[in-house]
């Protein structure tokens, strides 16, 4: 489904007070979308794909990431929460589920609906449409919203190959809304679905979805919100609601890997970390990884318990997460029959033209040679001290007329060089 190209709501943003401009940020973006300008980073809205890359890798916390607290909850009539199978991961010697979900509970919500147990109907229908021939391999998943912005943006090819499925979150707030209209007999805008976050992206998605026109989901708390509140209720638990209703499948998703695995398919690939899955993007449109029935890709190191708004290590979450699928079935959801309609895309994913020089395709051709010229004039060293990633990126800022050629230090020192011995030419 096509984004409008007017506005853009973005979850990741700069504190200007806190940015020293050391331009850490500009190097680490996928999609180019940071330059440093007047010494502050600036951020350019209709290229940032909210990963959270430079969140992690910012030294002085200067760049954040924008989501709801509790205070959501008084908006609502009916409270579900969505909480995230990364959730499991953040909280040591959990061995139930259920400890988790009643705590979420005592903090508010009215009811919980897993999104491992979405997550477990999302796999089972990939199986099936894999199985039917219908999609064009490698299948991409859809799950991080991230991973299918960078493709929209910069891989435009690929945007046939990515599953037209909505992701376990959305899958999860319709199907907790119905079964809340059913039970209570309130509106739907009524009922309130809070999805519990381990990342910028899903706040993102959220409020500017791809998959549909409106996402089901009303709001996301951070993990890193809800924690501490969240351990402290569980600690003061007398006793647990049977609650759960997910297996191993479902939490595993949680993971780099697992929902791959969930498709019992051999021919699969699993990669996590942005620049891992900009190479592997590379390979497809290379068409060497054609043997491949599906690829899954998550933009943060570890999968979603690698997400920036998680507290734990990455790595110690996915050990905990490999703890608690020994207290757990396989998989407690299934299809009958055919994959629901509720679970297609509302359209077609298409290509986003923002990286485009211009929509005139002889003065695009015009641009281009005229970035790799000036591209010459330059090192080649990709320092950043101009305020672009690379000096690629820096002439093409040239080009576009939004950078100058002397703000390169190394063209500078040239110029004033070339001022100085014209300077003791004239003494001598």
């Amino acid at each position: 489904m096509k984004e409008k190209m007017i506005e853009f709501f973005h979850s990741v943003t700069l504190d200007k007070d806190k940015c020293v401009g050391c331009t850490n940020c500009i190097k680490r973006c996928p999609t180019e979308a940071i330059r440093v300008r007047n010494g502050k980073a600036v951020i350019a809205s209709e290229r940032c794909i909210d990963c959270g890359e430079c969140i992690r890798i910012c030294p002085h916390h200067a760049k954040r990431a924008k989501h709801d607290d509790m205070s959501l909850l008084k908006k609502f009539k009916y409270k579900i929460a969505l909480p995230a199978p990364s959730l499991y991961g953040q909280i040591n010697n959990l061995d139930d589920i259920d400890y988790v979900l009643s705590g979420l509970k005592e903090l508010g919500f009215d009811n919980v609906f897993e999104v491992s147990k979405a997550a477990e109907l999302v796999s089972e229908a990939t199986r099936k449409m894999i199985d039917d021939g219908k999609l064009v391999r490698p299948v991409i998943s859809s799950a991080c919203p991230a991973v299918v912005r960078l493709i929209r943006v910069r891989f435009p090819d690929l945007c046939k190959h990515v599953l037209p499925l909505i992701s376990p979150m959305e899958l999860a707030a319709k199907m907790a809304k119905a079964e809340a209209v059913k039970k209570t007999g309130l509106n739907w805008s009524d009922i309130g679905c809070i999805f519990i976050t381990p990342c910028p992206a899903k706040v993102t998605d959220i409020t500017m979805p791809i998959s549909s026109d409106k996402s089901a989901v009303d709001g996301a708390i951070a993990i890193s919100e809800i924690f501490p509140v969240l351990t402290h209720k569980m600690n003061d638990l007398d006793k647990t609601e049977p609650l759960s209703s997910s297996g191993i499948i479902g939490v595993s998703w949680s993971t780099s890997g697992g929902e791959s695995a969930a498709l019992l398919n051999e021919k699969y690939l699993a990669a996590d970390g942005i620049e891992n899955i900009i190479r592997v993007l590379e390979e497809v449109e290379d068409e060497r990884l054609a043997e491949l029935d599906f690829i899954e890709l998550n933009a943060c190191s570890g999968g979603c318990v690698g997400g920036v708004l998680c507290v734990e290590n990455p790595y110690v979450a996915k050990a905990r997460i490999q703890r608690l699928r020994k207290y757990l079935p396989v998989s407690q959801n299934h299809i009958d029959g055919d994959v629901p309609a509720i679970m297609d895309w509302a359209g077609s994913l298409e290509f986003s033209n923002v990286l485009t020089l211009s929509s005139d395709i002889r003065k695009a051709m015009g641009m281009m040679v005229e970035i790799e010229r000036i591209a010459c004039e330059f090192p080649g060293l990709d320092c950043g001290a101009c305020g672009a990633p690379s000096c690629r990126a820096f002439a093409e800022d040239v080009v576009r007329g939004v950078s100058r050629k002397s703000e390169c230090v190394f063209v500078y020192r040239k110029k004033m060089q070339k001022v100085a011995d014209t300077i003791s030419e004239l003494e001598i």
